[in-house]
């Protein structure tokens, strides 16, 4: 059910998943990319879009199981974070040759991502 809440955790959590991506990988050594880099605009556009769609679907998977206050969210997040980001990247780094320090660093955003997303979505709307 859409509530007043959730209209308001949603897009808190997007930004802060934003945010706290920022300041991950600002703070960890530069990286080689495929291609050519991406402007800063585009990507804090298309990072915030990606973000709404975790915080939204965070939201609906609280609700549609139950849960209610942060801890059990940031259990959920946890297995969450095993279950997919860390085996599509583990994949990766086997399947297509991806350096396991690149796979690495991304499995450490999405674990951040992750935890502050649905800490905040359950916090927001309990």
């Amino acid at each position: 059910m859409l509530t007043t809440a959730t209209l308001i955790a949603v897009p808190a959590a997007a930004v802060a998943a934003l945010v706290a991506s920022g300041v991950y990988y600002g703070a960890v050594p530069a990286r080689a990319t495929a291609g050519p880099p991406r402007s800063a605009g585009a990507t804090a556009a298309v990072e915030l879009a990606r973000n709404v769609v975790l915080a939204a679907g965070a939201a609906l998977l609280l609700a549609a199981i139950g849960i209610a206050g942060p801890a059990p969210a940031l259990l959920l997040a946890t297995g969450l974070w095993v279950a997919f980001p860390v085996v599509l990247l583990a994949g990766s780094v086997f399947h297509e040759n991806v350096p396991a320090a690149s796979a690495a660093l991304h499995a450490g955003d999405w674990l951040i991502k992750l935890l502050l997303v649905l800490g905040l979505v359950a916090l927001i709307t309990s």
